[in-house]
């Protein structure tokens, strides 16, 4: 089995910042694409930074300039900081990857449980 476990939400001020963690164990082969997404009340889950396997990394314009994904391959950890956090950023955060479990294996997908983050005064 494999299992992603976030860390690091918590509430935050406008203009604040937070770093959230997520680190990938259990039956882990290789890891390609990994991602961060997030639901806010009332709306559908949306991604919000994603990072392949070679370190490339694309972000929608809500979050370009503020937010910046990593990643340790030797740990099997992505990482979200994001910077000057605004109101419309308040959601649950999910961690996402895509892992292999074999050398022979396909790809499959995973999500961690989800981080709250709140940006209010």
């Amino acid at each position: 089995q494999v299992q992603l476990v976030e860390s690091g939400g918590g509430l935050v001020q406008p203009g604040g910042s937070l770093r959230l963690s997520c680190a990938a164990s259990g039956s882990i082969f290789s890891i390609n694409a990994m991602a961060w997404h997030r639901r806010a009340p009332g709306k559908q889950r949306e991604p919000v930074a994603i990072i392949t396997s070679s370190g490339s990394t694309i972000y929608p314009d809500s979050v370009k300039g503020r937010f910046t994904i990593s990643r340790d391959n030797a740990k099997n950890e992505v990482y979200l900081q994001m910077n000057s956090l605004k109101p419309e950023d308040t959601a649950v955060y999910y961690c996402y990857a895509q892992v292999r479990k074999t050398d022979s294996g396909s790809y499959n997908n995973y999500w961690g449980q989800g981080t709250q983050v709140t940006v209010s005064s």
